[in-house]
């Protein structure tokens, strides 16, 4: 024998959510003397009604029944908004447990009444879920629960709701008869979605099976429609509403029987009946036991913080409604979920999707448990920060605003801190030119038990930059000669970057000649030729050269200097014995004393001072001793009475070498 039971069977989210909120009422008035009453039988289902009332949970039929102080619990069908306002009058606490999905129904039709629209109610009259739903339009709508009495219905423009339990054949039938009619119809389709796949359910499991089984309440409707579908597809239905109405002698005739059950049917009452049967036909001892572990699973509550698995559902555009295995259902409204501009909850979600999602509060306030999907990926998130700290990877972080000290950065749905001195490798002292970008970061430090991780930009910085000088030591060698830019003067040189790392050019390299200061030759910013003259990979340093990269003067002095020629130079250092003329960097000629002028010369300083240009002819040089003769006085003229001095002994010799007395011929003739 093979009993098995059909899916989605048993209590509905609504059906839940009104014995959890009726619960919650006997714990908190317990001992109080208060009283508590439902309006009307909580649900259809006699078992679960006496344990109410043994409990101390009467039924009101009407508001009347009902006296100040009291406490009305109203069922999960919902009442009249005429109902509402008379507990309220009356001075009665009114817990609202009506389910969600009628709810809806209900700001349907008021809506649709306030724009004198025509209402149509598909379902029947007399229940109470019907008669609720007309009461929030003024009891205006036309209820209709067959294709015949929708044929009565004058021609015109109708609004179309219908009861949570019918079935849909009964709305596509009662539709097909209004538009043949030529009635414009504007349908929503308030069916509910636990109900259709029960029936489902109950229709595909009655067609495989011998027997069924349908376990509820004799008044319950969804309960009997289940019974008419199975009775369609298997002649051999059995109603029963407890295991008192099991018919076990017609039962044990049956080798495979399908077990369904009602909205309002609890499942200790299927667990029970499935128990009994098993026993019975197997001749079996099977207790409870065999059905605790599942029990107990549908008793327990997940805890705050928990991550759970569940089924879908039901979605609309504000929440998620999740079947977690327990007694309450798990509610994922839209803001804990992170969604794209324009995306809605249907567009990522849809019934029957397995999701995984972090309780936020075992009661959301409706009786059911409260989910968030961005809570479970605020703890991925924080997983892979962690993972990140440890394995020292980087991960990207956006910088969102400026805090005292720095900025705040969020990595995904988690924020972090990043110091000013963090943001760069170089100094930061206003962080608003980062607010908004996106930066590589390495985590350095994680508590998400007090939320807080520090990330860094400069550490990110650092680690590209180690790279590139490691790339840069492996690609230099001593003789290279490479682009550099002059970055900062010390007295003793200046520092120059090489491509991302700074070598040392000493004012002795920088030139073949003195210098006092880099200033005098080289500028920030500067672009410049060096050779590398030395590298210590190990204390990072590389000593650079830029004279190095010219001839030295010497090597090409008979290239372009010669004896007797005229050059002109600075003067650049002043002795007794004469004065040192710099002709170009690194090459220097000596003005003896004696050259400096065509008169005698008793201080040099008279005549010359450092820092002046002048004229000079070279007279000797020696390349072995590298030493240059140079003259001033002989690339200028000489002076006038110099000139006259030198003439007047000449013209004094001709003059004795003629005659004393000669005559005129002779004369003209010499």
């Amino acid at each position: 024998m093979e009993i098995i039971r059909a899916e989605n069977s048993g209590f509905c989210f609504g059906v839940k959510r009104a014995i959890e909120k009726t619960e919650e009422q006997i714990e908190k008035y317990r001992g109080t003397g208060r009283r508590i009453f439902t309006c009307g039988p909580l649900i259809h289902n006699r078992a679960v009604t006496d344990s109410l009332k043994e409990r101390g949970v009467a039924i009101a039929e009407k508001p009347e029944d009902l006296s100040q102080g009291d406490i009305a619990i109203v069922r999960s069908h919902g009442e009249t908004r005429a109902f509402f306002k008379a507990l309220s009058d009356r001075g009665v606490e009114t817990v609202d447990a009506t389910c969600p999905f009628v709810s809806r129904i209900h700001r349907l039709v008021m809506d649709a009444a306030e724009k004198g629209k025509n209402i149509v109610i598909v379902g029947d009259k007399d229940h109470p879920e019907v008669r609720g739903i007309n009461g929030w339009c003024g009891n205006s709508a036309c209820i209709v629960n067959s294709p015949e009495e929708a044929e009565r219905l004058a021609a015109g423009e109708y609004f179309i709701v219908c009861q949570t339990t019918i079935r849909q054949e009964l709305l596509d039938e009662v539709t097909d008869v209004l538009r043949r009619k030529g009635c414009v119809t504007e349908i929503e389709n308030t069916i509910c979605s636990a109900t259709s796949k029960r029936q489902k359910s109950c229709e595909e499991l009655a067609k495989t099976v011998e027997a069924m089984v349908i376990i509820g309440g004799r008044n319950s409707s969804n309960t009997r429609k289940l019974y008419e579908i199975s009775k369609k597809h298997c002649k051999s239905t059995f109603f029963v509403e407890n295991i008192g109405d099991l018919p076990l002698k017609e039962i044990k005739k049956y080798n495979k029987i399908g077990v369904a059950a009602g909205a309002s049917t609890p499942e200790c009452v299927i667990k029970e009946v499935i128990a009994d049967m098993s026993e019975a036909i197997t001749n079996e001892k099977l207790s409870m036991e065999d059905f605790m572990d599942e029990i107990d699973a549908s008793l327990r509550l997940p805890r705050t913080g928990e991550i759970v698995d569940g089924k879908v559902h039901q979605v609309n555009d504000k929440e998620v409604i999740i079947n977690l295995g327990c007694k309450k259902d798990g509610i994922l409204p839209a803001s804990e979920v992170t969604l794209e501009e324009g995306q809605k909850l249907t567009d990522l979600f849809k019934e029957g999707d397995e999701i995984q999602a972090k309780v936020v509060k075992t009661d959301d306030g409706d009786g059911g448990i409260l989910l968030s999907k961005k809570k479970l990926e605020i703890n991925e998130h924080w997983n892979e920060i962690s993972d990140a700290l440890e394995n020292k990877s980087t991960i990207s972080v956006k910088v969102i605003r400026p805090v005292n000290g720095g900025v705040i950065a969020a990595y995904k749905e988690v924020s972090g801190f990043m110091p000013l001195s963090q943001l760069s490798d170089r100094y930061v002292e206003n962080a608003d030119e980062f607010i908004g970008q996106t930066l590589d970061v390495k985590v350095t430090r994680v508590d998400q038990r007090r939320n807080r991780a520090v990330f860094s930009h400069k550490a990110v910085l650092n680690e590209i930059k180690q790279k590139q000088i490691a790339d840069i030591w492996a690609h230099l060698s001593v003789d290279d000669i490479v682009e550099g830019t002059v970055m900062r003067f010390t007295d003793y040189g200046a520092f120059v970057d090489i491509g991302g790392i700074d070598g040392l050019l000493h004012i002795s390299e920088i030139s073949w000649g003195k210098l006092r200061h880099p200033q005098e030759v080289l500028k920030i910013g500067q672009k410049i030729n060096v050779k590398i003259l030395s590298m210590n990979e190990e204390k990072g340093k590389i000593s650079l050269g830029l004279k190095q990269t010219t001839p030295e003067p010497w090597s090409v002095i008979n290239e372009k200097y010669e004896v007797g020629q005229i050059v002109e130079g600075k003067v650049v250092q002043i002795k007794e014995y004469g004065a040192f003329v710099e002709l170009e960097p690194g090459l220097d000629g000596l003005v003896h004393i004696s050259e400096v002028a065509h008169k005698r010369v008793a201080n040099i300083a008279d005549e010359l001072s450092v820092g002046q240009m002048v004229k000079a002819k070279i007279l000797d040089i020696d390349t072995e001793k590298k030493r240059i003769s140079l003259s001033i006085k002989e690339a200028m003229d000489a002076p006038a009475e110099e000139v006259a001095e030198e003439a007047a002994p000449a013209e004094e010799q001709a003059e004795e070498a003629a005659p004393a007395e000669a005559p005129a011929e002779e004369t003209v003739e010499e």
